[in-house]
């Protein structure tokens, strides 16, 4: 009979292994930044020669950020940071874990993660980027959870920064008026099972690469190129279904949600999702009509936008969703009790 090598008693990742209750992990913080300039559906309109209620009509978008040429994927995103961390009372240098989700990182090399933790004092955390397009966020999320859970992690950066107006088609009717630039971030921390606060009481991720091809950025104009109406169809589907599956999982209904918060893709994808699963109109956000699409940065900024409404209260429960490029697609299911910068 095999024996096991005797271990002395370590810390909470060897407590999690021996099958002791996992920790809670939790979003303590959000917060968010902005390029400076904010650019009407006017100036996009004029120079594809349509009126600008064809682009709203078409997306629910009346004006978004745009990044001037001083400003960054890695600065917004260590400014979105700085704030999430104010507001959760944490010092940079307590992050065990900086998790980066862009796909549109100044440099190739090196990552913006490091560039990002070292900028916040996170010299001995951990740091690196993560690629999964408007799912980006909710991944990191998903990670970060898990690193905490395990006990691997007691405290967590995570981001999601996009400048999508360096690789937009000015001239393209289908992309020209949706994307836009931002940033947001929230911190995770631990709790002992059981404590009262918040919770990322579930996720769940999911893929499929069969029409990976409907969104696209590559050479040779290293522009995004996407077949809008077979991306509507699949992110409906799978916004519509993720959110039903994680709510099996969790034993809960709609009815049990007080707010679902969307990748925000196009206000009339979530219009279809909320119409296919007859969805309350009121604890659904929609945010995009002066954000735009910012890919990875939509969660956190709908959550920031949803707090400032009024919206976001202690001890909801908030169904998260996003859906991008890959196709990449995943869920949550969160209790919240963070602050909002």
């Amino acid at each position: 009979m095999l024996e096991t090598p005797h271990r002395e008693q370590g810390g909470a990742a060897d407590s999690a292994l021996r099958g002791a209750p996992k920790r809670t992990a939790s979003i303590a913080a959000i917060g968010t930044a902005l390029p400076r300039t904010a650019v009407g559906n006017e100036t996009i309109a004029d120079r594809l020669g349509i009126a600008p209620e064809w682009i709203e009509q078409r997306t629910g978008i009346r004006e978004r950020r745009i990044a001037a040429a001083d400003e960054s994927t890695t600065g917004l995103a260590i400014a979105a940071g700085e704030r999430a961390l104010a507001a959760a009372g944490i010092a940079g240098e307590q992050l065990d874990l900086v998790l980066v989700a862009t796909f549109t990182p100044d440099r190739l090399l090196p990552n913006a993660a490091p560039l990002v933790a070292d900028a916040l004092g996170a010299r001995g955390a951990f740091a690196c980027d993560l690629g999964a397009a408007c799912t980006g966020f909710l991944s990191g999320l998903a990670l970060a959870a898990g690193q905490i859970e395990s006990g691997r992690a007691a405290t967590a950066l995570v981001v999601g920064a996009d400048l999508i107006s360096r690789f937009t088609d000015r001239d393209d009717r289908k992309t020209a008026g949706l994307f836009a630039d931002g940033a947001g971030a929230a911190v995770i921390t631990a709790s002992a099972p059981g404590a009262p606060g918040g919770a990322i009481e579930r996720t769940i991720l999911r893929s499929d690469a069969r029409e990976a091809d409907c969104i696209v950025l590559a050479d040779p104009d290293r522009l995004i190129r996407m077949r809008g109406q077979d991306t509507f169809r699949a992110a409906v589907d799978a916004l519509s279904s993720v959110t039903l599956e994680v709510l099996e999982a969790e034993a809960a209904t709609i009815a049990d949600v007080d707010l679902f918060v969307y990748h925000q893709a196009n206000a009339r994808i979530t219009r279809a999702v909320g119409e296919r699963l007859r969805l309350p109109e009121e604890r659904v956000v929609d945010c995009i009509e002066r954000l735009g699409n910012t890919s990875a940065a939509t969660l956190p900024l709908a959550l920031s936008a949803a707090a400032h409404e009024g919206r976001l209260q202690p001890g909801a429960r908030v169904l998260l969703a996003a859906f991008g490029a890959g196709f990449v697609w995943g869920g949550a299911l969160v209790r919240w009790d963070g602050v909002v910068a």
